[in-house]
């Protein structure tokens, strides 16, 4: 096992999209400069998708050309089809990531689309990044549970995620999108990926509507996975279940590696002041327990 562990922080995207203030494009930056001056080396910067379907990503185009880019730092952003793709390379994305779901109907109700139109949807991307030295992650949502289909056969999330590293995603980020998963489950689930996809290649992405979601983390650590996804503060709500948390914090999980033996490259205190930051912008509590707990701690 390495003692090295990758963070992706999804705030500024996956966290910030979810949030139903809308947040200024000054904002925005700050937060993908504050996150990256905190250590971390990759910084979600947005989505180039539609306004309608997304329209806290609606910016997306001018956060990326005013962002200051920090080298060793990649701040990929999320491309559906091609014209995303167009709108990722006008602002200079060096990663994009497309976004794919072992459940026909999340498929259907999220993006329009069967997995397998979505699959084809994908392939283009894929052939221009790879003409222009431009890495692809893929995402694959519901690999533990479809807010719809309920339980999700371990089969399907195989496929999916083999399709997506067939077609040349360097990344398969493995995406449990309601957080009803366990740590049992989420072992039994990548030992199945894994088996047709590099251990190597896999990502975790839990959230933590049911509190599991650092359990998730610490199996999936067993299994070998040493990339996570993760949003500071905990910026996103789970929009299938309302009043439920989304994502798992960003400082929760440096806070279990560290004390864990593990190097994550992060300085959680910066971490922590940006969470109370961003948290103050948008008029919420953190998320993060451990935010919380110093906070009260340095109130004592």
């Amino acid at each position: 096992m390495s003692d090295s562990i990758n963070i992706v922080e999804v705030g500024p995207r996956d966290g910030l999209q979810n949030e139903k203030q809308i947040i200024d494009v000054a904002t925005k930056v700050a937060l993908i400069e504050r996150l990256a001056d905190a250590g971390l080396k990759t910084v979600e910067a947005g989505a180039f998708v539609s306004p309608k379907w997304a329209p806290q990503m609606a910016s997306t185009a001018d956060v990326m050309k005013i962002i200051k880019r920090k080298e060793g730092v990649s701040y990929p952003v999320l491309t559906p089809n091609m014209k995303g793709y167009e709108g990722a390379r006008a602002g200079s994305a060096d990663t994009v990531a497309v976004f794919a779901a072992a459940s026909e109907s999340f498929s259907k109700k999220n993006i329009n689309a069967t997995i397998a139109e979505s699959l084809e949807r994908f392939k283009p991307v894929f052939e221009a990044a790879k003409a222009d030295g431009v890495r692809v992650r893929g995402y694959v949502s519901c690999v533990l549970g479809c807010p719809y289909e309920g339980e999700i056969a371990l089969e399907n999330v195989v496929r999916v995620s083999k399709a997506l590293y067939d077609m040349g995603a360097y990344e398969i980020s493995l995406g449990d999108t309601i957080g009803v998963g366990t740590a049992g489950e989420a072992r039994a689930m990548i030992r199945a990926v894994a088996s047709e996809v590099p251990i190597t290649a896999l990502a975790g992405h839990f959230h933590d509507t049911y509190g599991q979601a650092l359990a998730n983390i610490g199996g999936a650590l067993i299994e070998g996975v040493t990339t996570f996804d993760s949003s500071v503060s905990g910026l996103g709500g789970c929009p299938y279940a309302p009043g439920a948390s989304g994502n798992v914090a960003t400082e929760d999980v440096i806070y279990m590696l560290h004390g864990s033996g593990f190097d994550t490259g992060a300085n959680l205190d910066a971490l922590m002041e940006t969470s109370l930051w961003i948290s103050k912008k948008l008029d919420r509590t953190p998320a993060s327990k451990v935010t919380l707990a110093r906070r009260a701690a340095c109130h004592e």
